[in-house]
């Protein structure tokens, strides 16, 4: 039986973190399943090893993400993985040139988009300074303090839920409030688009810092997709050549997902 032709032309997901509990698998998964494209960009985080080392945690939910994507390989769809930092143990593999099945494993990627520009794609922790030498263990006292937001976020939601409140992100809150959260944020976005101008690409996409945006920086097309643990967010390129980020963040409810459509 013949499949419908693809909604977008391409969907860039990352920053899933299956295997912690933060992540949004069911919500995901239902995206999958309602939004279809010829080209599929997993930028990144997408499996979180450093939790995992941590503790081992992978309901049925995450495994049924990747029964998804394989799914959509299966079906025709192009399917790219970046690998983040968070997943960095892939990148052992890099030198054998290592797929999945359909599923391509890269480091950066350059994606062509129909209207005739060159993006690059990358998880975005190669623009991170503290990604380098002797500053990584900060990255990782920092995860630690993001996973404890995260729970007192789903704690602070079951209340909420409880007076008839909708669902609030208590860490989107504290990074748009906190300056040097701001600018931290604006600095990468510039060091992203300083380097895709010194290399001739048009545009960069790229996850990391869990904040999407489409945004021009001195002539370079930035995008970032967002995450899949509290924006839920995912960047898509429609067959017109338009960009937009779809947000899907308001089908949250104490830390699970309501049911939702495309």
């Amino acid at each position: 039986m013949p499949h419908s032709a693809p909604k977008y032309r391409s969907i860039f997901i990352s920053d899933v973190h299956l295997g912690s509990k933060g992540a949004q698998a069911d919500l995901l998964c239902d995206f999958l399943k309602h939004n279809t494209c010829e080209k599929m960009y997993l930028v990144g985080d997408i499996i979180d090893g450093w939790r995992m080392k941590k503790k081992w945690y992978w309901p049925q939910s995450h495994t049924n993400v990747i029964r998804r994507v394989l799914t959509a390989a299966k079906r025709d769809t192009e399917v790219m993985y970046i690998i983040g930092n968070h997943d960095e143990f892939l990148r052992a593999f890099m030198r054998f040139h290592v797929s999945f099945g359909e599923i391509k494993i890269r480091n950066r990627f350059v994606h062509e988009g129909i209207d005739g520009k060159r993006y690059f794609v990358s998880h975005g922790d190669m623009f991170d300074g503290l990604m380098r030498g002797d500053l990584k263990w900060i990255m990782f006292v920092g995860d630690n303090l993001y996973n404890l937001l995260l729970w007192i976020n789903i704690e602070l939601n079951a209340v909420r839920r409880l007076l008839g409140l909708p669902y609030w992100s208590l860490s989107k809150a504290l990074k748009s409030r906190t300056k040097r959260a701001v600018n931290f944020i604006h600095g990468f976005e510039e060091h992203v688009a300083d380097y895709c101008k010194r290399k001739g690409y048009d545009g960069a996409i790229c996850g990391h810092i869990h904040v999407a945006e489409i945004r021009e920086i001195d002539g370079i097309t930035y995008m970032n997709d967002g995450d899949w643990v509290e924006s839920c967010t995912a960047l898509v390129e429609h067959h017109s050549g338009e960009w937009e980020i779809l947000d899907r963040s308001t089908k949250i409810s104490n830390g699970k997902h309501l049911q939702s459509g495309s």
